[in-house]
């Protein structure tokens, strides 16, 4: 892959988010992403969480990060951070799994990152940017609404992309203020002109929950203003086998098989 320097403008930004320890399908979108042309990543939170491979796909993403990409904490690199004793769901129930398999220095790392980070027109978050620490879901248009409109105090911003929701999703503001909802085709180019403002949620590397087993990525031209909402096909069936292999509980080896 080629390297991270430089800013976001006249480049080619492939978008991850909610991978959550899934090695196969994070290996399969950084592939296609080199294949397309890809020269800058973001890694939009939940490195970690779920699947089996969270050491590995840590270092992936150090190993991004240390090439200039962005990286932003997620909410379950909080859960990683200080682990839950309480088994009410799949979430809180792995974090002391997934905190087991990691050292204290990888630790420490997921704890430093940032909750945001913005790049020229970009604004990057896990969740919604007006209270990103809450972790609420950019799933309805009013949250969408909120979270750009925060992001936009800075008048520079006119792209704002996160994950969370596990679904592709993309939010435009009308001439007037009010916000649309368009439901992306996958692999169609959108033209996203820099005279509105955007909102993305670039779907789940490693969790769809859409029905769609496919991985999912996106992937921003900064030059043509365009976005495309992206799956990947991957070794859903060796993914799901690690992550019984581990222990962890099967219905999340069975989420992975049928995307949901």
């Amino acid at each position: 892959m080629s390297g991270e320097s430089g800013t976001l403008a006249h480049m080619k930004l492939a978008l991850f988010s909610d991978i959550h320890a899934n090695l196969h399908a994070f290996e399969a979108c950084l592939a296609d992403a080199a294949a397309r042309g890809a020269d800058r990543f973001a890694i939009l939170g939940d490195i970690v969480g779920y699947g089996a491979y969270p050491a590995e796909v840590l270092e992936r993403c150090r190993g991004l990060s240390d090439r200039g990409a962005p990286v932003i904490r997620g909410n379950h690199e909080a859960l990683a951070v200080s682990p839950s004793d309480d088994m009410g769901s799949w979430s809180t129930a792995t974090s002391q799994w997934t905190a087991s398999r990691l050292s204290a220095e990888q630790r420490n790392w997921l704890a430093g990152l940032p909750l945001t980070h913005t790049d020229d027109a970009v604004f990057l978050v896990h969740a919604d940017a007006e209270k990103p620490e809450r972790w609420r879901y950019v799933d309805q248009p009013q949250v969408a609404q909120l979270s750009l409109s925060a992001a936009c105090v800075n008048p520079a911003i006119r792209y704002v992309f996160g994950g969370h929701v596990h679904q592709q999703m993309l939010y435009f503001a009308t001439g007037t203020g009010k916000l649309m909802r368009f439901d992306p085709s996958v692999g169609i180019r959108i033209p996203v002109p820099s005279h509105r403002r955007w909102l993305a949620t670039v779907g789940s590397v490693g969790q769809p929950r859409d029905g769609d087993p496919r991985a999912a990525y996106a992937l921003f031209d900064m030059a043509s203003r365009e976005l495309a909402f992206l799956r990947v096909p991957y070794d859903t069936a060796a993914a799901a086998q690690a992550i019984r292999a581990a222990g962890l509980p099967d219905g999340l080896a069975r989420r992975l098989e049928v995307g949901r």
